[in-house]
Parts: C-alpha cells; sequence; structure tokens
C-alpha cells in the first residue's frame, strides 16, 4: 500500500513538473529578444496616426514607425504584425502579450517611463492646438486659447496636457478623430502631436480648411516593451545601426519627419 501511494505521489510530481515547463513561456527563460523570435512574430501595436502609422490605399500599414518597426522585424527573422489598439489600454495589452511593442509616435510621459522598458527618444515632437484656418489668427498665443472647448485623444500627451491647463476638453478615441470634432464644429480645436498635425492638417491633405497654431510642448518619441524586457535595448542598438548607415534618414525623408530625428 505504501509503496503504491509513493508511486501516485512521484507521478504526480513528474506530471506536474512537465506541465510546469511547457506553461513557461520563451520570454521567462530567454528573454523577450527570444521569446520574439522563437514564436517568428513581432506584434506591433498601434493607432492610426500618420505619418507614424496609416494605411495606404491598398491597406498596407505604412509611415516612419511601420516601415522601421519592419526593418528591426527583418533583422529579427521574423514577421511583423500590426495591431490597432486602444491607446488607453496600451499598457494592459503589452503586460497580458496581446502585443510585443507600442510603436506609434508614443511620447515620453511619467506613466509610460514608469510602466514600460523604453527606448532612447528617436523624435522629438510638440503637442499642438489645431483650429479652422479662418480663425487661426485669434489663436496663436497661450492666453488666446484659454476658453475654447477641445477634443483629445483619450490617453494621450494631448490629454496630459488639456488637464494640467485647466482646458475644457473631450476625450475621443483616436487623434484622428479629434480633427473630425473640430471639423465638424462641435469643438473648438484639438490637441494632436506636431508631426501628425504637420502630415494632417493645411493645404493638399484632406483638412485644408484647419491649421495647428500654438505648441503647447516639446516633447520625445521613444518605443514601448514590457517592464524588464530586452526588446528595448535590442531596438536602440537597431536604431543607432540604421543612423550610422544612413538608413534612417532615407525613411524620415520618405514621410518628411527628417528634421526630427534625434541626432
Amino acid at each position: 500500500m505504501y509503496r503504491r501511494i509513493a508511486a501516485l505521489v512521484l507521478s504526480a510530481v513528474m506530471i506536474t513538473g512537465t506541465l510546469t515547463g511547457c506553461g513557461k513561456s520563451s520570454s521567462a527563460s530567454g528573454g523577450d529578444v527570444d521569446y520574439i523570435k522563437a514564436k517568428g512574430t513581432l506584434i506591433v501595436g498601434i493607432t492610426d496616426f500618420a505619418p507614424m502609422d496609416y494605411q495606404d490605399d491598398s491597406g498596407e500599414w505604412v509611415g516612419f514607425d511601420a516601415d522601421l518597426a519592419r526593418k528591426v522585424g527583418e533583422d529579427l527573422g521574423v514577421e511583423v504584425q500590426f495591431t490597432e489598439i486602444d491607446w488607453d489600454n496600451k499598457i494592459l495589452e503589452l503586460d497580458n502579450k496581446s502585443i510585443d511593442v507600442v510603436w506609434n509616435g508614443m511620447t515620453l510621459t511619467d506613466e509610460v517611463a514608469s510602466a514600460m522598458a523604453c527606448t532612447k527618444p528617436y523624435l522629438n515632437n510638440a503637442q499642438t492646438v489645431v483650429v479652422k484656418a479662418d480663425v487661426a489668427s485669434k489663436y496663436s498665443t497661450m492666453d488666446s486659447i484659454q476658453g475654447l472647448t477641445f477634443a483629445v485623444e483619450a490617453g494621450s500627451a494631448g490629454e496630459e496636457v488639456a488637464n494640467d491647463m485647466g482646458l475644457e476638453h473631450t476625450s475621443v478615441t483616436s487623434q484622428a478623430d479629434t480633427l473630425m470634432e473640430v471639423e465638424a464644429g462641435t469643438s473648438d480645436a484639438s490637441i494632436i502631436d506636431l508631426l501628425m498635425a504637420g502630415a494632417m492638417v493645411g493645404e493638399g491633405t484632406s483638412y485644408d480648411d484647419l491649421t495647428h497654431t500654438v505648441d503647447l510642448t516639446t516633447e520625445e518619441y521613444v518605443v514601448g516593451c514590457r517592464k524588464g524586457s530586452d526588446l528595448a535595448a535590442f531596438i536602440d542598438d537597431e536604431i543607432k545601426k540604421y543612423t550610422d548607415d544612413g538608413s534612417i534618414e532615407t525613411i524620415a525623408e520618405k514621410y518628411g519627419v527628417q528634421e526630427a530625428l534625434v541626432k
């Protein structure tokens, strides 16, 4: 009887050990770089945000960040997949491994720095005010924008600025949606990234009757990885390599953001 019990206990221990071994992710033993290589995909969390990540006429994701992410994916030897996320949930998406990286013109904020492993800044940016062009001359200073109603993206640096400045605002799903709010007249102005404003408002764009006026902040873009991940350091090394060989400048010129590159 004792031998039978002992055998059953030993069998249970062996089964438990086997299941535990199967349940371990690649990242537990070798870090996120090995984990991504093992599964063969780099899943990039994005929003529709020109000129960083946006869809071309064929539905393919393109943009400065999209092209840069694909280049890193090639060096990793994996397929790059782009997944649209709710920007307000980006940290949760990373932590539950729905995505491997947030690569979408993400501003370095205290929240981002505390919740993610971040790369070194690679682009300079600002938060800027967008209004209808025919009233732009009235709203070119910090004082003049007080009293306007703003549209901002939930969870964005623009929302943080609006809160810090005590501006009346409505939070919407994306930066692109903030422009629709201004176009429709449901908000007086929006606060979006300067790089996006340069690509999406003014002459020759879909919002040729909108323009940007006063810059509210200066800031930097980073790529966000899971807390403690070795992927951030890997991307840093990749970006340095692309800086040294000039390929990042070529990609930047393609999307008109070369002046924003961190030197």
